[in-house]
């Protein structure tokens, strides 16, 4: 099949390498004439383990463009456009809107568009009265990525959600052959209203959010009362109703999703005269930021005055396996003691190019000095923040560098080994 994805952001290239993985003919088509360059060498244009391979085994199915008329020939076009979050907390729906604008000259009776970005609910029924008159169809097909997994994700997805309208129950068919490899597989998949499509994308991350926002609210209760947040997720989540997974304390969640999608769910509800229903969202979202100064307060504890000291700052993407720095805790952290007057010294796997651009966009560059590795990082530090769980950072020997204050930012940490080697530990809610 000739398929198109528009926005070939994070989610739309891979998307895209990953149906030309499955054997169909893709046309990505982006407005950034940079991005499509790299992306036609087979380039990733950002880091996310194993893409630059599935890029370069499917080139031969797999092009990209900035020009809409390169997709007349699709008969399925995949919406992946951003909505970042506006200053309202809404979801900003120009890229959608103006997508779908460019789109419409080449649609036609038999064309079905498949939505996939994270929409305010009520966005495919406004969608679709544009789309129809050009006799094509509309479907929504929301995505679950999660950064450092995407490829898995978009080849081996735990489910495959179908929105449709009212009669137009024979899209399915096509959806599921453009998805006939996991099909197949007997991937789950669930055929619903646009509405429940919609809706299901903000509230699995409205759950996980308010599940991380839960754990942090415990270690803020474990640092009062001496107890030891990680081993109450360890006792909590041996129920299964409850679950080990996203039960890690720490300093937050971040990224381009979480928080925006939260933010944006909030604002969606107050339209449609039930905020009330998830006002709890803004305590979620109030208890992450806050888990962001607990960092600094720790540092205070034990340093006294901010202002005369360095510190070290292992981690400055929002995750592991990942360059994305969109709302980083790692990287607010950072920012927040530079404020405070100390000076950073701050190293990443694979954030370093985007936090730079960051930086001299912040004016704090004089106060954060990127470093070139994790060891160089502690050179004339007087304490460590581990920010970002980098499998290299938990695999760091603490016997090899003289010892001082370890902030264990993300609970990731053996304490028991770097205590042993001579570190004073403080982690998150740990005793």
């Amino acid at each position: 099949m000739k398929i198109s994805v528009i926005g070939c952001g994070y989610l739309g290239a891979v998307h895209a390498a990953g149906m030309a993985e499955i054997g169909h003919d893709v046309v990505g088509i982006d407005v950034d004439p940079h991005k499509v360059e790299r992306l036609n060498r087979a380039e990733a244009p950002f880091f996310e383990p194993g893409f630059d391979e599935l890029l370069a085994k499917n080139a031969s199915r797999l092009h990209f463009s900035t020009e809409m008329a390169d997709l007349a020939s699709a008969q399925v076009h995949f919406l992946t456009v951003g909505t970042p979050q506006s200053p309202t907390g809404a979801a900003d729906m120009t890229y959608v809107n103006q997508a779908t604008e460019a789109l419409l000259p080449y649609l036609s009776e038999g064309s079905v568009v498949v939505g996939k970005s994270t929409v305010p609910v009520g966005t495919a029924e406004r969608l679709r009265a544009m789309i129809e008159p050009t006799g094509a169809k509309l479907m929504w097909n929301p995505e679950f990525l999660r950064e450092g997994f995407a490829v898995q994700d978009t080849l081996a997805p735990d489910r495959l959600v179908y929105g449709i309208s009212a009669g137009d129950e024979d899209l399915v068919e096509v959806l599921d052959s453009v998805y006939r490899p996991l099909i197949e597989r007997e991937t789950p998949r669930l055929v619903m209203d646009f509405a429940t499509a919609e809706l299901v994308k903000v509230a699995a991350n409205s759950f996980l959010a308010t599940k991380i926002s839960f754990i942090n609210a415990m270690a803020e209760i474990s640092d009062q009362v001496g107890a030891d947040v990680t081993m109450l997720a360890d006792a909590i989540g041996h129920d299964s109703r409850i679950g080990r997974k996203f039960l890690n304390a720490g300093i937050g969640f971040g990224g381009g999703c979480l928080p925006k999608d939260i933010r944006g769910f909030v604002q969606r509800a107050n339209e449609l005269g039930v905020g009330n229903a998830v006002a709890f969202l803004g305590d979620v979202d109030e208890i992450n930021m806050r888990r962001r100064t607990r960092v600094l307060d720790v540092l205070a504890e034990e340093l006294g005055d901010l202002s005369q000291v360095t510190v070290a700052l292992w981690g400055l993407a929002f995750k592991p396996d990942s360059d994305d720095i969109r709302d980083s805790p790692a990287l607010d952290i950072a920012e927040n003691l530079a404020r405070a007057g100390a000076h950073v010294r701050a190293y990443d796997p694979e954030a370093m190019g985007p936090a730079k651009a960051r930086l001299e966009q912040s004016g704090l560059g004089d106060h954060i000095t990127l470093v070139d590795s994790a060891q160089e990082a502690l050179d004339g530090s007087d304490a460590l923040v581990v920010a970002t769980e980098w499998k290299a950072f938990r695999e760091f020997d603490p016997a090899t560098v003289s010892a001082s204050l370890v902030v264990d930012g993300r609970n990731c940490l053996d304490r028991e080994t770097w205590k042993a080697a001579g570190w004073r530990y403080r982690g998150m809610g740990r005793k």
